[in-house]
């Protein structure tokens, strides 16, 4: 399988600027399960040097493409499990030119926008006619592309959702999405194959065929940060559904993951920092 998606300069409670964007924590997915797996990230050259320690520890299957910007947020924590985003730079659209300088050769390909306008529909037009399975992070479909807080909404194009194979949903991104509860309802007219709708250490409810189960998450992990844990899911299971596993099969085996790293993170994480 392959991750494409913008890298991004992150600023975390005033810190230093960190390498942020689903490139930073599906790779801590793919090394986990040492499997075969590519992630293709964007940035401004003028900002490799803040990813070289990615590309280090990842080695072969991490490649960093020019952009002509760099996606840059503003992160800053209440607590573990609040916080405020602002969004400073908006990063490249990946268009004709990007997918074919990214050439990815793996049938399954998991998206990872973090703003809408990364990813448009001609471009997942493209690559559904390319033969690519596409699994679609949701935020994608409710962050509004512009500066400033981020703003979410459900203004997104319903063009982009017959490409897709799965559309991966955060529990609040999904209310957004249906506007209200989601439910099998909204899951048949949004028309997608599978839909995951994750609830953090509630589970996740699978939407196919017209039903839906709720697959329990792996166990609770508290009084950590989770920046991330969406990116690592949906990474994992991609990966799981490339291998051959069934849509229930391969969200526990993610939340595993995701699980495990957040406990890893947890014992790592000075007592009282966010």
């Amino acid at each position: 399988m392959t991750v494409m998606g913008n890298l991004a300069v992150d600023v975390i409670n005033g810190a230093a600027p960190s390498p942020g964007g689903c490139a930073s924590f599906a790779g801590v997915a793919l090394e986990a399960m040492a499997g075969p797996g590519r992630i293709i990230g964007m940035a401004a050259e003028r900002d490799h040097a803040l990813f070289d320690p990615l590309v280090d520890r990842f080695g072969a299957f991490l490649r960093v493409l020019p952009g002509r910007r760099t996606s840059s947020f503003r992160l800053d924590y209440v607590d573990v499990d609040h916080r405020t985003m602002t969004v400073e730079a908006i990063g490249p659209v990946w268009g004709e030119a990007e997918i074919a300088a990214a050439d990815p050769d793996t049938t399954w390909i998991h998206l990872a926008p973090l703003l809408r306008g990364d990813f448009p529909a001609e471009t997942l037009a493209l690559l559904a006619r390319r033969g690519h399975r596409i699994v679609y992070d949701g935020q994608g479909l409710v962050r509004a592309d512009r500066l400033g807080p981020l703003t979410l909404d459900r203004h997104f194009s319903e063009e982009m959702l017959p490409h897709l194979a799965v559309l991966k949903l955060a529990e609040d991104e999904a209310v957004i999405v249906a506007d209200g509860e989601f439910d099998a309802s909204t899951a048949e007219r949004l028309g997608v194959p599978e839909i995951l709708v994750t609830f953090g250490s509630e589970g996740c409810d699978v939407y196919t065929d017209g039903s839906v189960i709720r697959v329990p998450a792996a166990w609770q992990v508290s009084g950590v940060q989770t920046t991330g844990a969406g990116d690592m899911f949906t990474a994992c299971y991609t990966a799981n559904r490339s291998a051959g596993a069934d849509p229930r099969e391969a969200v526990a085996l993610a939340s595993e993951l995701v699980a495990r790293e957040l406990d890893k993170r947890r014992q790592k994480e000075p007592v009282g920092r966010p």
